[in-house]
């Protein structure tokens, strides 16, 4: 059979010629449609597929009450981002730089970072030396008695809330240390050289198999998952996204660098304690350590990245830039705040007895070893 140009398949890519596939989500408003409509198509083929877009996404920005929980701008984000990162989308990679495609991120982040300031507000500061710094840092994030997520699993939780939990995760962690990586050259001296040891570990020491986010993704093959980058997307709240769209923000723009060390601090100070009740919660339901990896490996690793990431990468960078400490502080802050929003959704949802998900995962296949 003879194809046409129409139907032309690029077999290198296995996709229409002229056209590039479907992602496996959905948009969730006008602005997250208008972009995968364009995104479907070359930017030589794509005509006045964004007319009209960036002055949907300021109208957008314009009435949001609250971006954080905005399903249609966050998901618009992650897009945007993705176009940087590559597996989000399957798109022509000439949109990453695309004046419009550019734009709009901007204007989002910008909207979401004064959000975020506003609702942590003036805060005081340690002082600019790197044990003061970790102090302050190791203070905020220090453990709570009561109620959290990862108690609920280890204690509660059921075959498939444990399994709405990886769902949840899969956000961020199928491209986990990624958003952080974006700030390795914005950094200099100890705070840089904190950074890449933290993610030496992160991707696995040189063993593509004990990268982090190859651990997660064999986790969700067990739990009879996909490992799709979005596969479940439709699934996850707006807040979800927007804990990875944070990292992401503050990666990507130099000016936040510090608060891109701050927030990877924060994160890491608050991971070892929880993965420890997250993979007994595994093995409670039977769970065997084909499961249990991923969790298992984040006690023991992010017990010696708090340290460095709270004295070296935080602290560092506050004692070479001062000026950049308020930032430091702020990025810390943000991470506990929209992390903390997120958790209290899935508990309350969780304890209520409903889904933490926008919808239920159907009942998935029961490839995991029990």
């Amino acid at each position: 059979m003879t194809l046409t140009t129409t139907d032309a398949i690029d077999e290198r890519a296995g996709r229409p010629a002229h056209g590039f596939a479907e992602p496996p989500f959905h948009a969730r408003g006008p602005v997250s449609a208008q972009l995968l409509t364009a995104l479907r198509r070359p930017i030589a083929e794509a005509g006045d597929t964004l007319s009209g877009f960036a002055d949907a996404v300021t109208a957008a920005v314009a009435e949001c009450q609250d971006i954080v929980r905005d399903d249609d701008l966050q998901l618009t984000l992650l897009i945007l981002h993705g176009l940087h990162y590559g597996g989000v989308v399957d798109a022509d990679e000439d949109w990453e730089w695309h004046p419009v495609t550019v734009a709009a991120r901007v204007e989002i982040e910008r909207a979401f970072e004064q959000h975020l300031r506003e609702q942590i507000g003036e805060v005081p500061l340690p002082d600019a030396d790197a044990e003061s710094v970790a102090s302050a840092l190791f203070e905020l994030t220090k453990p709570t008695p009561g109620p959290s997520v990862s108690r609920f699993v280890a204690k509660k939780a059921t075959d498939e809330q444990v399994r709405e939990y990886v769902v949840l995760r899969s956000v961020y962690t199928l491209k986990e240390a990624d958003a952080q990586t974006w700030s390795i050259p914005r950094l200099e001296g100890r705070a840089k050289a904190a950074m890449v040891e933290i993610q030496a570990d992160e991707y696995g020491g040189g063993r593509p198999d004990r990268m982090h986010s190859a651990i997660f993704a064999r986790t969700m093959r067990e739990l009879g998952l996909d490992d799709t980058y979005g596969a479940y997307l439709d699934a996850v709240p707006a807040l979800t996204i927007a804990s990875f769209t944070m990292m992401t923000m503050f990666g990507l723009n130099r000016r936040l660098r510090g608060a891109s060390a701050g927030h990877y601090a924060a994160y890491e100070m608050t991971s070892s304690i929880p993965n420890k009740f997250l993979g007994d919660g595994f093995r409670r339901l039977g769970y065997g350590p084909e499961v249990t990896d991923y969790f298992d490996e984040h006690v023991e690793a992010d017990a010696v990245h708090e340290q460095i990431a709270g004295r070296d990468l935080a602290g560092g960078i506050a004692e070479q830039e001062p000026s950049l400490l308020a930032d430091v502080i702020f990025g810390a802050r943000a991470s506990m705040l929209v992390d903390g929003w997120a958790a209290d959704h899935t508990l309350e949802e969780w304890t209520a007895g409903r889904s933490a998900l926008r919808t239920p995962i159907a009942a998935v296949g029961e490839t995991g070893l029990r």
